[in-house]
């Protein structure tokens, strides 16, 4: 599996605000498909069926190669397209947003609606947190127990992450790495122990960095 780094939300969440009487609901989630986003679309449609409008828009891929946006009823281009630009702006990816409105007596006009959508997104982004995920490998490494004491020393002062030590005939510890640093881990660890440590890459996963709004 292909892993790549990228920004999203840090949880599936909401927020509301309030803008002329009428309620936004921002409804943020993460979707690694394009099936996902609008299986998430749908549920909150049936959720809040009562609603003026739900209106949606989804970026997925690494490139952001799939993009949508729904206006649900508003004028068109005034509520899904600012929600995307918001989401492309903060340079998400596999994210996917709907904004249900409860009308309250006060027409927005236009340019009212498309500050209200994009508000209500970017505030939502705040409310709910980004993250950067970034692709770690599994490394093991294997070494004589002589060597056990040192290693965890110098990995614990380090980013990497000890995920676990298996204490077998010889000492093994499972360390999450940057993708990226892999190279870099595999010297280090070699120089470290003088070419006594067996190393080998078994497994990738995301690893959650919270950005801060």
């Amino acid at each position: 599996m292909t892993l790549f780094n990228y920004y999203t939300v840090k949880e599936n969440g909401f927020h509301e605000i309030i803008i002329q009487k009428s309620r936004f609901i921002t409804y943020l989630a993460r979707a690694t498909s394009e099936e996902e986003a609008q299986a998430f679309i749908a549920d909150l449609k049936k959720k809040h069926s009562n609603a003026n409008h739900n209106c949606s828009a989804y970026v997925i891929g690494e490139h952001n190669e799939i993009q949508k946006a729904n206006d649900d009823g508003e004028p068109s281009g005034t509520a899904g397209v600012p929600m995307l630009e918001v989401l492309k702006k903060r340079n998400l990816r596999n994210t996917v947003v709907v904004v249900t409105r409860y009308f309250g007596g006060i027409k927005l006009g236009g340019g009212g609606l498309i500050r209200a959508y994009g508000s209500s997104v970017s505030e939502g982004l705040n409310a709910v947190g980004i993250v950067e995920r970034i692709a770690h490998d599994l490394v093991e490494v294997t070494v004589d127990y002589t060597w056990l004491g040192k290693l965890e020393n110098e990995l614990r002062a380090t980013e990497h992450i000890i995920d676990q030590i298996h204490y077998l005939d010889h000492v093994k510890i499972d360390v999450w790495v940057e993708e990226t640093a892999v190279p870099a881990f595999f010297e280090w660890m070699t120089n470290l122990t003088n070419g006594q440590a067996l190393l080998e890459k078994t497994d990738s996963r995301y690893v959650d960095r919270d950005i801060q709004p």
